[in-house]
């Protein structure tokens, strides 16, 4: 095993802080495994780490990235819920690992990889074991490691919280990861699925499952869900969206329906009609990814259901700011960066 290997950081916050630099592979201490990174799933929001800070308590050099897929090579003092050699991904937040998310009324806990905790974004990481799961089978490294954030948040939101049935009408207004997991996960479950996007994006959402695909800059967007329920409105509503648009996710939820709220896109500022809300009994979730338990429950359903995330695109390490620039421009799915 080489001695060195590559790693992302920044020094200060900023785009242009980013660094490449070459530094000594880690030992893995009691109760960790280091873990050779095959591929590392982007999220918005390591972007936004990097820009901004979010307000984290950021250690400098700061390694971003949260979501791993790649192979124990080492094992410390004590560690042995994995055996070398065998594939892992990561938890996105390694302090939840069933029952409530951890935090109080005063301070929810956002204690994640890549903002609390370093990121993964190197050809190593040593960390406690207890910060993986195992990979499901039968998928590649590429595809796996969008399992922790965005497959886990589809699946906590819908699954575990809204409890998605067979007949049921779930509303997906976006074609982002999360999104696009929450459209494959609902039709497992039987359930029909209305997406909004861009125009340009319907086929490819068409060929995921969508059954309906509302162009999101129809200006009868909310007309147009209650055309195709017959006013009945949808079941679940998976908002990724924010700031007003959860008005449109109230109003577009059925009587007794389930918002699931998840994304701020168009800001942390929410606002809804509280009328509709409360006529028709509309419940809201509040969705910070999932628990281990419940990542490890979706790589089960993975394995079962031979559901295949949609990647948009692949870059190597070196290229993390041309696959931050793609992340702004938009994408269809998943950004993943591949080490090897």
């Amino acid at each position: 095993m080489a001695r060195t290997m590559r790693r992302w950081e920044i020094d200060a916050i900023g785009r242009d802080r980013l660094t490449l630099r070459e530094v000594p592979v880690p030992a893995p201490g009691p109760g960790q495994v280091l873990v050779k990174v095959a591929a590392v799933a982007l999220n918005h929001r390591d972007k936004m780490v990097v820009e901004t800070g979010r307000g984290l308590p950021l250690a400098f050099p700061f390694t971003p990235g949260s979501d791993l897929a790649g192979e124990v090579v080492a094992a410390g003092p004590g560690a042995s819920r994995f055996a070398v050699g065998e594939r892992v991904i990561s938890t996105f937040m390694p302090d939840w690992i069933d029952g409530l998310r951890p935090g109080d009324a005063r301070t929810p806990a956002y204690r994640t990889l890549g903002g609390h905790y370093p990121g993964v974004l190197a050809d190593y990481v040593a960390m406690p074991e207890a910060w993986f799961v195992h990979a499901p089978a039968t998928l590649a490294d590429t595809e796996a490691c969008t399992l922790p954030c965005a497959g886990v948040t589809a699946w906590f939101a819908l699954v575990e919280r809204a409890r998605v049935r067979a007949g049921d009408t779930v509303l997906i207004p976006s074609t982002g990861g999360v999104a696009l997991f929450g459209l494959q996960i609902a039709k497992a479950h039987g359930a029909e699925v209305i997406v909004s996007g861009r125009a340009r994006k319907e086929a490819r959402a068409r060929a995921l499952g969508a059954d309906h695909y509302i162009d999101s800059s129809r200006a009868d967007w909310l007309d147009a869900v209650y055309a195709l329920t017959a006013d009945r409105g949808a079941d679940h509503v998976l908002d990724v969206v924010g700031g007003a648009h959860l008005g449109k996710s109230v109003q577009a939820a059925a009587v007794g329906g389930h918002v699931c709220q998840i994304g701020a896109l168009d800001g942390f500022d929410l606002a809804a009609p509280a009328m509709p809300l409360m006529l028709k009994d509309v419940t809201i979730h509040g969705i910070g990814t999932g628990s281990r338990r419940a990542l490890e429950n979706l790589v089960r359903a993975v394995d079962r259901i031979g559901l295949k995330p949609a990647i948009d695109a692949r870059y190597p390490l070196a290229g993390l700011p041309a696959a931050f620039d793609h992340l702004d421009r938009g994408a269809f799915g998943k950004i993943v960066i591949e080490t090897a």
